[in-house]
């Protein structure tokens, strides 16, 4: 029992912290767009792309929240384990988001006071996602790693899955 709770609140965690992080990312990327295009509305096009970039961050949470929710499904993963995996991931996600909407909010403001800006600001928005790509990543290792630790194995004998990633 204590089992399946952690597994569901891991599952729920992981969904929302990233799905939070990236509302609020793009909400002040998106405060900073409304504000440049009383001064430069022929840039809106960049605005629309600094806006969305925090919400990678949520996509990232929903593909981590898919593969723990096939494993669990098949009673493969156990609750604490998808727990820690969704807390981690999705409060990576949630800080990387609102971090790097603070960036594309600055960067906002330099492009509709027209510094030339874009890719500069395309640059430092990658850094925080970088570090949501690595959440992301280490949930991918753990996955897998479990796939090779035995628990699974009954399971995969001889699929392209486990031959490829458990040798």
């Amino acid at each position: 029992m204590l089992n399946t709770v952690l597994a569901y609140l891991g599952l729920g965690l992981v969904l929302a912290l990233s799905g939070i992080g990236s509302a609020f990312g793009t909400t002040i990327a998106g405060n900073a767009a409304e504000g440049g295009l009383k001064k430069a509305p022929e840039k809106s096009i960049s605005f629309m792309i600094l806006s969305g970039l925090p919400a990678t961050q949520g996509i990232y949470g929903f593909v981590a929240f898919f593969m723990m929710l096939n494993r669990f499904r098949a009673g493969a993963l156990d609750g604490a384990v998808i727990f820690g995996i969704g807390l981690c991931v999705g409060l990576v996600c949630m800080l990387s988001a609102i971090r790097q909407g603070m960036v594309c909010a600055n960067g906002i403001v330099g492009v509709s006071q027209g510094h030339n800006v874009m890719v500069n600001t395309l640059i430092y928005a990658a850094l925080p996602e970088f570090y949501a790509i690595l959440g992301l990543v280490g949930a991918l290792m753990v996955y897998y790693s479990l796939l090779c630790d035995g628990t699974l194995q009954r399971l995969l004998r001889g699929t392209v899955i486990f031959g490829h990633f458990c040798r």
